[in-house]
């Protein structure tokens, strides 16, 4: 069985300190091919921030400032997020923006989104069918009201 090569072996990483982790089956289950660049980087910057039990509670402003992410995108991110099942978010007030960021276990597989986007596309069409039968026919020529053409 062949072993794989270490390029650098003087350089090895080893825990020295703090330490953070991510969980492999972001990877190995698909989470990874849903997320967009601004929830992995989020994702990232939480785990990195986290304590043992995966809280961090940085300010949104903080964690844009250092993730070079306006607000809108933050927020589409963190909600993606918490979709995902991967965060919880709490803030420490009914009027804040900021609060306590928990990562969640990574469990099962992600939301199958191309075929939820499918089945929706499929209930659009079906109810644009329905709606285009249930609609009144159209005019005949002497229905038209010539004066409300140049009205409009």
């Amino acid at each position: 069985m062949a072993r794989h090569r270490i390029p650098q072996p003087q350089r090895v990483r080893k825990i020295d300190g703090s330490f953070a982790w991510i969980d492999h089956r972001l990877l190995r289950s698909g989470y990874l091919q849903v997320m967009d660049h601004q929830d992995q980087a989020l994702y990232l910057f939480l785990a990195l921030a986290a304590d043992r039990h995966g809280v961090s509670f940085y300010r949104k402003e903080k964690i844009c400032d250092i993730l070079g992410l306006d607000w809108g995108p933050f927020e589409v991110a963190r909600d993606r997020l918490m979709d995902l099942k991967l965060i919880a978010f709490a803030p420490y007030s009914a009027l804040s923006p900021n609060g306590y960021y928990q990562l969640l276990p990574v469990d099962g597989r992600p939301p199958d989104y191309a075929q939820q986007a499918f089945v929706q596309a499929q209930r659009r069409a079906r109810d644009e069918t329905v709606r285009h039968r249930n609609s009144r026919p159209p005019r005949r020529p002497d229905e038209i009201d010539p004066v409300a053409w140049v009205r409009s």
